[in-house]
């Protein structure tokens, strides 16, 4: 079991690290231009998920169904579920599109710009709103594959993607080969350009013969969305889109209050959250296979072996915590070296990354638990979890102690902290209780 975990992470574990490590680089490249550019991308952030937040909420349904489905051995109910869960986002993502770019200014205002951030935070923010149908149906094509166990489609999605996207940031942020000079503008260009490669990469491997979600087989079979698979999407995704908007609420209002510390703080904080990032994309890429793993186990009727799944894949996340630990305590001053030559914002970099090297620890088991309790259906429990840990505890401890008693950075990170152990706590909690096995989906 520990080897069939490992060749189901390993591919989800790079995929994300080299996405995580394409918006790192996205971010060095930008800085370049000082601390306002990285202020200027860094509003757009929060911004962003907020309107991907019905997306990922849909991608959760869909991987943890196809899961199910194919350890049921119902290879046309996995595909009826993909072409449903396209079809309803294309719709939306016409209509949120839309109500993003007209809100772009306002949004901007709201998440903390000022006069030296705003018009590049609009400009970025429209670019990328604009080209998100195509970040958007990968997602859903690539959330069927990983639930079907195929994570390597994925990973080679996502690495041309970023591979594209860091080439065009060299070639349009400062304007090299000819190209023009764009700053903030050509980093957004960039990261669209990428997303339209992986959009057709991810729709070229569903003619492949292997795969099990299949082209060939939906205009075969004359698959078309179904009002079950509808209803599967409405029942789990309406949780998980709760929670992702309660989380996302939460993680703005941090951001709120750390925009208002000034622009070298704020800089320094987005550094340290695509730091954090980073370190997000291994506990991403052990939930993709946490998710696949325990779903088709739990589709098989095989309870125990859903939670033996779940236990390695939370060993092997805390084994990695452990190793990026340690590199965030040793080469704090190095990575933000990386992004800054001003000392004092260096400095800043150092204190955050002594709260990370705590935070990592808890970040990857709690998200590794967190995954096996969605993909069995047991989303009211995460729902109630990150309603406690994100939206009340992470929000009122970074406001009292950056509001209350002025400690900047150091409050906001310890708001970080205190979300992370919360929800760290409660979810190790549900998953070892093993009630989640007994859900039906």
């Amino acid at each position: 079991m520990l080897m069939e975990a490992l060749q189901m992470a390993w591919p989800a574990v790079l995929e994300s690290f080299f996405v995580a490590l394409a918006g790192m680089i996205d971010t060095m490249m930008v800085a370049t231009m000082g601390s306002y550019a990285v202020a200027s991308v860094g509003l757009t952030q929060q911004p962003k998920f907020i309107s991907l937040t019905l997306f990922f909420a849909i991608n959760v349904a869909v991987s943890a169904i196809v899961a199910r489905r194919k350890g049921e051995q119902k290879r046309r109910a996995a595909n009826e579920m993909l072409v449903t869960a396209l079809a309803v986002c294309t719709g939306l993502c016409i209509v949120i599109t839309g109500l993003f770019l007209l809100w772009t200014p306002a949004l901007m205002r709201f998440a903390g710009s000022n006069a030296d951030t705003h018009d590049s935070a609009v400009a970025y923010f429209r670019i990328i709103i604009g080209g998100s149908f195509f970040n958007i149906i990968t997602m859903v094509i690539n959330s069927a594959q990983r639930g079907s166990g195929n994570t390597r489609i994925s990973m080679k999605t996502n690495l041309v993607s970023s591979g594209v996207n860091i080439v065009f940031n060299y070639l349009l942020i400062g304007g090299h080969f000819g190209f023009p000079a764009l700053g903030v503008t050509g980093a957004a260009i960039a990261t669209v350009l990428g997303t339209v490669v992986a959009f057709l990469m991810s729709v070229h491997s569903m003619f492949l013969k292997n795969s099990y979600v299949s082209i060939p087989l939906i205009l075969r079979e004359k698959i078309t969305p179904t009002r079950d698979s509808l209803k599967n999407i409405v029942r789990l995704g309406t949780n998980m889109c709760v929670e992702n908007l309660v989380m996302r609420v939460g993680f703005l209002a941090t951001a709120l209050l750390a925009a208002r510390l000034g622009t070298d703080e704020f800089a320094a904080h987005n550094v340290g959250m695509n730091l954090l990032s980073l370190t997000f994309s291994f506990a991403d890429g052990m939930q993709a296979a946490a998710v696949a793993l325990s779903g088709q186990a739990l589709g098989a009727g095989e309870k125990e072996r859903a939670k033996q799944y779940g236990t390695i894949c939370q060993h092997i996340g805390l084994g990695i915590s452990v190793c990026l630990s340690l590199l965030l305590l040793i080469g704090g001053r190095w990575f933000f070296g990386l992004y800054f030559a001003e000392t004092h914002i260096i400095d800043m970099g150092v204190i955050i990354c002594r709260f990370m090297c705590v935070i990592v620890l808890l970040q990857i088991s709690q998200i590794i638990f967190g995954a096996c309790l969605r993909a069995a259906g047991d989303i009211f429990y995460t729902l109630m979890a990150s309603l406690i840990s994100v939206a009340v505890i992470r929000t009122v401890v970074t406001w009292v102690l950056v509001s209350v008693f002025q400690l900047g950075l150091v409050g906001v990170w310890l708001g970080i902290l205190s979300d992370q152990m919360t929800r760290f706590l409660l979810m190790g909690f549900r998953f070892r209780q093993g009630k989640w096995v007994e859900i039906r989906l």
